[in-house]
């Protein structure tokens, strides 16, 4: 049962957590190279604040974002700004979401996203809690997967093992992680077992890790698409 009410505190938590690390540095540090390729730190904290403002939209009934286009260029204005812009930008964009999500609404209502990609309102608080988490890690300035709390990564692993199952470019895939937790993903073909800690699995499905710390039965690890 989501709690989308218990995932909003996740939610300002997690943002207070990157609010915290991000204040240490100086300006110089938002041009440095995140882990996303051809994105600076500046590009990822852009990326998540207008990410926030893209989730009120969601709730109102509005596109997620204008176009592609407008999406990527928001992203490119808003990477090079001074670090103090940066924080007052994600603090005030996460106290939007947050005072939209406390607004009375139906949480079981289907909402769209992006590419006519739909899920459930209540589901809304967790996707962004995965937005300021996973990006966190993405900035490379010590906060790592496995500092992730393991109901963060239960449930994400949860979620695009979801994402994945049905597709038949993936092949039959059981995960098992090392504390005995299991999941199956992708299609009706083949038939792959992959083990290892669960922050591997989850770097793995997530992009974020190339895999090589699992061990594969069946056939080598199988290719996922990009998220």
């Amino acid at each position: 049962m989501i709690d989308h009410e218990i995932d909003l505190a996740s939610v300002r938590e997690a943002t207070e957590r990157l609010l915290t690390a991000a204040a240490s540095w100086d300006n110089a540090a938002t041009g440095e190279p995140s882990r996303l390729p051809g994105w600076t730190r500046g590009h990822v904290l852009a990326h998540v604040a207008r990410n926030a403002d893209a989730l009120v939209n969601v709730l109102q009934g509005l596109p997620m974002y204008a176009d592609a286009a407008t999406r990527d260029a928001d992203i490119e204005r808003d990477a090079a700004r001074p670090l103090d812009v940066h924080l007052a930008d994600l603090r005030e964009s996460g106290d939007r979401f947050q005072a939209v999500a406390a607004e009375p609404a139906d949480w079981n209502r289907t909402v769209e996203l992006r590419n006519g990609v739909t899920d459930s309102a209540s589901r809304i608080p967790f996707r962004r809690w995965v937005e300021v988490a996973l990006h966190h890690v993405d900035l490379g300035v010590g906060y790592e997967l496995e500092d992730l709390p393991e109901e963060f990564v239960q449930r994400e692993i949860d979620f695009l093992t979801e994402r994945f199952r049905g597709l038949e470019s993936v092949p039959a895939t059981e995960l098992r992680a090392a504390d005995g937790r299991g999941w199956t993903t992708g299609g009706t073909s083949g038939g792959v077992t992959v083990t290892g800690p669960a922050t591997e699995l989850l770097g793995w499905l997530a992009g974020r890790r190339d895999g090589s710390a699992l061990k594969t039965e069946g056939g080598p690890l199988p290719e996922l698409p990009p998220l």
